[in-house]
């Protein structure tokens, strides 16, 4: 039996220490819980998409966890497609590998190979985008019987898979597209995900589909009129067991509600066009 932990969204600088005070918490409450391994699931820093003092703080904060870490990049790590101040590209890429590691990966236990995706190429028509999709038909490939979980920083869809372009909340229908054939023909389990700052917990045609919420800070429905899902600052823990899994999303009473709402101006503020 192995026990995985999904963080994400903790938005952690040295300069804009707006959320740090949830860091410690979060800290404490995974050494009680002690997983085989922690997977972030994106924007692990305030501003690390232009800032090398942000991913180099946070690499020293992810290496105080007790625990095997591995983490995917989110918009605010490397920057998104086509962004007008911070497209995805390769300075931002190389920048997020040197100090954080890989940007997707795989990690094989007993009966799972749980997959790492890097959702901000995704209709980016990068190179490293068409480079990472074809790694993970071959991953995919050699999985070996494996049932496969995926996780990701952005989420494939907000409320239904054929769904129009949500803008800045999931992946583009275009790469979705390729995406959700991979998922229905490889009977992915699950695909786990962040970016939302909210729990959500549902499935569609036989995959179940997590959005992992938030240690760092929550949205309100100004930002996010009408999203499903709670406002849960917490974590989700996985078991796995054979073939057999459980997850649950827990809401984690020692971390302060903090709303991006209120500091939004200061701790990313509006840039000219």
């Amino acid at each position: 039996m192995r026990r995985v932990v999904q963080i994400s969204d903790t938005h952690l600088s040295p300069t804009k220490p707006h959320f740090a005070c949830n860091w410690e918490p979060l800290k404490g409450w995974l050494a009680i819980h002690q997983p085989d391994l922690v997977i972030h699931t994106g924007d692990v820093t305030v501003d690390g998409a232009d800032l090398d003092e942000d991913m180099s703080h946070c690499r020293q904060l992810l290496a105080e966890i007790a625990a095997p870490v591995l983490s995917v990049p989110g918009n605010h790590d490397v920057g998104e497609a086509y962004h007008p101040h911070q497209p995805v590209d390769e300075l931002r890429l190389a920048r997020w590998r040197r100090h954080i590691g890989p940007d997707f990966w795989t990690s094989d236990i007993e009966g799972w190979r749980l997959i790492g995706l890097n959702a901000m190429l995704f209709g980016s028509d990068e190179g490293e985008e068409a480079r990472q999709l074809a790694w993970l038909e071959q991953e995919i490939a050699q999985a070996g019987g494996r049932r496969l979980g995926w996780f990701l920083h952005r989420p494939l869809f907000i409320e239904s898979p054929d769904e129009g372009d949500m803008g800045y909340w999931s992946v583009p229908p275009r790469p979705r597209a390729r995406l959700l054939e991979l998922v229905r023909k490889n009977e992915v389990a699950f695909v786990a995900s962040g970016h939302l700052h909210r729990a959500h917990d549902f499935s569609v045609d036989g995959t179940r589909y997590i959005w992992g919420p938030s240690s760092g800070f929550v949205v309100g429905p100004e930002l996010q009129p009408g999203m499903a899902g709670s406002t849960t600052l917490g974590a989700v823990t996985y078991t796995f067991d054979g073939s057999d899994y459980s997850a649950t999303v827990h809401e984690i009473a020692a971390l302060k509600t903090l709303w991006i709402d209120d500091v939004i101006h200061e701790v990313y503020p509006p840039r000219a066009a």
